[in-house]
């Protein structure tokens, strides 16, 4: 049944949902890969569609911005739809020298700031890693293509006033990018014993600002993230 955050019903959603940050690109995405996609939630804005790729079922939906936003959708879909496994498509801001704009981040894992995952299992710093059945579905897509990196990102809780020396450490560390929503998504999939991937394409570099994206391009330049998402989500 409906929950407070998604007015579906049971089956409406598929086993695989993507997950970008923002509506308007949720419904893009909707559009460009689903065959007999319908409307199956919009409370506050937030489209979910349903419909088939290439003969299998799949959803979009978004998750809006920030880990306590994500981590809302996300539980109703694992606990009350049947969902298995989210994908995250979104976009992430390059950290480490090798992480360039317009490159694809495949996240093995996600470093966070947030107390999101504190509560899982106190005394322990909770290691929130990706899904491997989809991480190697993904990064077998993705082949050897130079412009794709798997590795950590770090999700923070703020968008701006990050401590420039911990943002250079984390470069150091080999952090290829930072975003927010990651981190508790994983979380989430392991609490519910359930999977979860986020493939980020990098928009800007904190280091170098003359490699960032406009706004119009940070809206239409996912198509790389996108199919290895796919890939992954229908694996």
């Amino acid at each position: 049944m409906a929950t407070p955050h998604i007015s579906a019903e049971p089956g409406d959603f598929a086993p695989a949902v993507l997950m970008p940050g923002d509506p308007k690109r949720a419904a893009r995405m909707a559009e460009q890969l689903l065959d007999d996609v319908r409307l199956v939630s919009d409370v506050r804005g937030i489209g979910a569609y349903t419909g088939t790729h290439q003969g299998k079922p799949l959803s979009v939906m978004a998750s809006g911005m920030g880990q306590p936003s994500l981590s809302i959708y996300a539980t109703e879909l694992f606990t009350q739809f049947g969902v298995e496994r989210i994908i995250r498509v979104g976009t992430a801001g390059g950290l480490a020298e090798g992480a360039k704009a317009g490159d694809v981040v495949i996240a093995i894992g996600a470093h966070t700031d947030s107390a999101m995952n504190q509560h899982m299992c106190p005394g322990i710093n909770f290691s929130a890693t990706a899904s491997w059945s989809l991480l190697s579905a993904a990064a077998a897509f993705a082949g050897n293509d130079p412009r794709v990196k798997v590795g950590p990102v770090v999700s923070r809780d703020a968008f701006y006033g990050n401590e420039p020396e911990q943002v250079k450490l984390l470069a150091e560390l080999g952090t290829l990018g930072v975003e927010m929503e990651a981190a508790a998504l994983y979380g989430l999939a392991a609490k519910h014993h359930k999977e979860a991937l986020a493939v980020l394409t990098i928009s800007d570099h904190l280091f170098d600002p003359s490699q960032d994206m406009s706004p119009e391009e940070r809206e239409t330049n996912f198509q790389k993230s996108l199919g290895i998402a796919v890939a992954a989500a229908l694996s």
